[in-house]
Order: C-alpha cells, then sequence, then structure tokens
C-alpha cells in the first residue's frame, strides 16, 4: 500500500512539473512563431514546429496520467495505467513526422536559401533557450522514472539544444556568414529529433510487448528463489512492466512438505515477497506455491 501511495504521490507531482512545461512551451511556441514570420528563420520554424508538437504531447501526457490515476474497471483489472504508454508512443510517431518535414523544408532551403533578419532571430531564440532552460529544470526534478516525463525531458532538453543552434545561425549570418546557416540549423534540429524518437518507441514497445524489464536478470531472481529453504523448483517464471516504474512478476515454486509444515503457505509467500523486494525491487510479486507432491499433476494447469 505504501509502495502504491508513493507512486499516485509521484505521478501527481508529475503532473504538476507537466502544466508548467506546457504553460512555458505554449507561450515560447508563439513567441517563436512570429519571430520566423518577422525574420524568415526556417530554423525558429523549425523550433517553434517541434514546440508545438511538445506541447500537444504535454496535453496527451497530462490526459493519460489522468486517466491512468483512476481505478481500472470490472475487466480492468491493472487500471489504465498503460494509457501513459500509449500516449508515450503516439509521442514519439508525431515527433517522426516533424522530424521528416525538416528534413525537406531544410534541404529545400539548402538549394534556394532565403534572406533572414539575423538580429531579430537571435533575440527570439534567445527567449527559447532561457525558457526551456526553466522547463529542464522543473522536469529535472522528477523521480518517477515515467516514461512520459522521460519523453518530455528529452522533448525540452532537444528544444533548447535547437534554440541553441538557431542563436548560433544567427550569429552567423550577422557576421556576413550564409543565409544557408538557418537551413542547416533546422536540418540539425531534425537529427536531434529522430534518435530520440527512435528510442522513446523501442522503449514503448517493449512495455506493450511484455518483455521482462531492461536490468532485471531471470535467472537471477530464479537463483535466488532457488536458494531458499524448502524450494526445490521454480516455473513459469514470468515478468512484465505494467507502466512506467511499475514491475510484475509471477512464478510456481514448488516447495517440500515440510517447508510447508514448518512456515506455511503465508510464511513462505512471505519469505519469496521479501526476497524479490530486497534483491530485485520488484513490489507487485505473484507466487504460487506447490507441493512437491503436485508436480506430477502441474501439466493438467496447462491445458486449454
Amino acid at each position: 500500500m505504501g509502495h502504491d501511495h508513493d507512486h499516485a504521490t509521484g505521478r501527481a507531482e508529475d503532473r504538476a512539473r507537466l502544466r508548467i512545461v506546457l504553460a512555458v512551451t505554449a507561450v515560447v511556441m508563439v513567441v517563436e512563431v512570429v519571430g520566423a514570420l518577422l525574420t524568415g528563420s526556417l530554423a525558429l520554424l523549425a523550433d517553434a514546429g517541434h514546440m508545438l508538437t511538445d506541447a500537444a504531447a504535454v496535453v496527451l501526457a497530462l490526459g493519460a496520467s489522468y486517466v491512468a490515476s483512476r481505478g481500472g474497471g470490472p475487466r480492468s483489472t491493472f487500471g489504465l495505467h498503460r494509457l501513459e504508454i500509449l500516449a508515450a508512443l503516439v509521442n514519439a510517431v508525431v515527433l517522426l513526422v516533424v522530424c521528416g518535414y525538416l528534413a525537406w523544408a531544410g534541404i529545400s532551403r539548402l538549394v534556394d536559401p532565403a534572406e533572414v533578419d539575423a538580429g531579430p532571430m537571435i533575440a527570439f531564440a534567445a527567449v527559447g533557450l532561457i525558457a526551456n532552460a526553466v522547463s529542464l529544470a522543473v522536469l529535472h526534478r522528477s523521480d518517477t522514472g515515467s516514461l512520459n516525463m522521460r519523453g518530455a525531458f528529452n522533448e525540452v532538453l532537444a528544444d533548447l539544444l535547437g534554440s541553441l543552434l538557431a542563436v548560433a545561425a544567427g550569429v552567423v549570418i550577422l557576421l556576413g556568414g550564409s543565409h544557408r546557416a538557418d537551413s542547416i540549423a533546422s536540418l540539425l534540429i531534425a537529427a536531434l529529433i529522430l534518435p530520440r524518437s527512435i528510442v522513446l518507441i523501442r522503449d514503448s514497445a517493449l512495455v506493450l510487448l511484455e518483455v521482462a524489464p531492461t536490468g532485471l536478470d531471470l535467472d537471477d531472481v530464479r537463483r535466488h528463489l532457488l536458494e531458499m529453504p524448502g524450494v526445490v523448483d521454480v516455473h513459469d517464471l514470468h515478468a512484465w512492466t505494467i507502466t512506467s516504474g511499475m514491475s510484475s512478476l509471477s512464478a510456481h515454486v514448488t516447495v517440500t512438505q515440510e517447508a510447508l509444515d514448518e512456515a506455511g503457505v503465508g510464511g513462505i509467500l512471505d519469505r519469496l515477497c521479501a526476497c524479490t523486494a530486497e534483491h530485485f525491487d520488484l513490489r507487485h510479486s505473484t507466487f504460487q506455491v506447490e507441493p512437491v507432491s503436485h508436480q506430477d499433476h502441474e501439466d493438467l494447469g496447462e491445458v486449454h
């Protein structure tokens, strides 16, 4: 119960951080759109477009987090936590689309460069740089490990780098360099978006496919359980992630009759759960304790 309470509290704090970031992102997005229109800068427009997708992603993440915090229905036995993972996946796909557009527009402007008013471009980009630094500091305080928070943090980090690139491009143009610097900056922003999107898609897919949590060695789990007094076999061992920071494990554990007589099923369950919690930080573990005499009947439970 304490772990679930901490999880809910962490999610509530994350939502507060996301609301702050949403407000900052929306304001800076409008400022950079105005700046792009006034200066003709593709890099500013690219950063503003990225911020638009960030704002949409934060809205999606907030909505998913609110829904996930509500209890599930009779058929949603794990609640609606997976909505956060789906939100992260949608976020990543949208980022890929934005990346494709920026690549196309940047290459087009390299072929046919446009005039850019460098002074105001630097000023507008500097506003974005400061605002993104503030948002990054707000998100960095989260310790829940949520994929949505990771996605938002990575997006704001890329926005900060994008604003920095826009400032650098403006300085190059102001010092008499080629106006193609603006297009190059927009292409570099696209290059920043691509790997983040791929990583977020991969991490979301691993959760949805119920792959064992990263860093959890099931052979090591089995070995620890087998070292417990009275345990003679561990089978049907499964581990998966419900949502970020919520890993689950289930297993059938065969024990001697002597162990059952000594500790009882309840005592053995306490030991098993304590083992996985202490050694592997697994707070949601389900065990089926079976006497040795049940081994000959194990296949009966696997008939479908």
